[in-house]
């Protein structure tokens, strides 16, 4: 079976190509450079950008994966073009949901468009569900992990700009929400924090890099609902509290050694809730396998601290390869292949998107 997907819920605009389990090519065009200048995604811009870089971005992973004849009649203007014909192509995949409802239209109403046009099943995907199989694909096209299945259940932690999430996977394609975010999410607050502090946008990234060399004991910072019950989480309080260091400590900012502590500060509080939540979690759930995915997986002092715990208390740790834990069509493929090999219904070519759709 070959998928071709598309993702287009943000600032990432993201074509792939997944055949029997394994990606052929995975093209993504990111617009960070641009909304830097405005400290954050501007809506209507993202959606520009979606709609100028789509097809370039389609015909680079059709072309990767081998997908397609050259068009005659495109051959002088452009020697890459490739048209996919009827055969090749088994279903074509799009983000249907949580996103950017002008960003969400462009990919979602192009991939109709295209299982329309070639008469082929088309498949919406839930952008989280998506990051829930992320964990289990190689990047350099390496089949989705064989052993999959062997692992389940698991608790998954989903951490990004615009969500915090556990959740508990029965088994593939059957999954319980356990907890979520009430308020900000876990890269909100690092981006939101690194701007207090003058740092270019996205400061995740470079909250991470100048953690490397910081003392993250130097301030003490506050672990939201670290010792609650329930499995929310909730890092408004966090970024408030920094808010108000940063206001009675005006000058610390001229001081690059103690602007690296500040940032290792803010990280070890943020990544210390997503460490102990998470463990805890699947503790309480009794299963021996923890993934992470979503773009705040890139952050290394997480990536090392989930490794340490989860060595420590004998669970199974699988995270997502730094290229797919951000935004990308090829775990979009993936899902919609797994849904379609156990035969769930396709998505109707007239659906509309879902920006504020709720993993269940």
């Amino acid at each position: 079976m070959t998928i071709l997907a598309f993702e287009t819920s943000c600032d990432e605009t993201s074509v792939a190509v997944v055949r029997d389990g394994r990606v052929l090519s995975s093209a993504v065009s990111s617009q960070v450079k641009l909304h830097a200048e405005y400290g954050g995604v501007v809506p209507e811009l993202a959606a520009r950008e979606h709609l100028k870089n789509l097809l370039p971005a389609a015909r680079t992973a059709l072309s990767e994966a081998g997908i397609g004849r050259a068009d005659p009649a495109l051959r002088d203007q452009d020697a890459q073009q490739r048209v996919p014909t009827d055969l090749e192509l088994d279903a074509i995949a799009a983000t249907q949901g949580p996103g950017l409802p002008t960003a969400l239209l462009v990919g979602f109403k192009a991939a109709q468009a295209v299982a329309f046009a070639l008469r082929k099943p088309f498949v919406g995907i839930h952008h989280h569900e998506a990051h829930l199989y992320s964990p289990w694909i190689a990047s350099n096209g390496g089949a989705l992990a064989a052993n999959f299945a062997a692992f389940q259940p698991n608790v998954s932690l989903i951490v990004s700009g615009g969500h915090t999430l556990l959740v508990r996977v029965e088994s593939e394609l059957n999954h319980r929400v356990l907890g979520s975010t009430v308020d900000d999410a876990a890269g909100e607050c690092f981006d939101k924090t690194g701007k207090m502090m003058g740092l270019e946008y996205p400061a995740g990234p470079e909250i991470d890099r100048l953690s490397e060399q910081g003392n993250p004991k130097a301030y003490d910072f506050p672990r939201p609902l670290l010792h609650d019950a329930s499995d929310d989480f909730s890092f408004s309080g966090l970024k408030t509290s920094v808010r108000y260091f940063l206001r009675d400590n005006p000058k610390l900012l001229d001081d690059p050694q103690r602007v690296r502590d500040l940032c290792a500060s803010i990280q070890a509080a943020i990544v210390e809730v997503l460490v102990i939540k998470t463990i805890r979690a699947a503790k309480r759930n009794n299963v021996r396998c923890v993934t992470a995915s979503g773009g705040v997986t890139c952050n290394r002092a997480l990536r090392r601290d989930l490794e340490t715990a989860c060595k420590r208390d004998g669970f199974t740790l699988r995270l997502a390869e730094k290229s797919l834990c951000t935004d990308n069509a090829a775990m979009i493929g993936i899902l919609a292949e797994r849904k379609l090999l156990y035969k769930l219904p396709a998505t109707d070519l007239d659906a509309e998107i879902q920006p504020g759709w709720v993993l269940a």
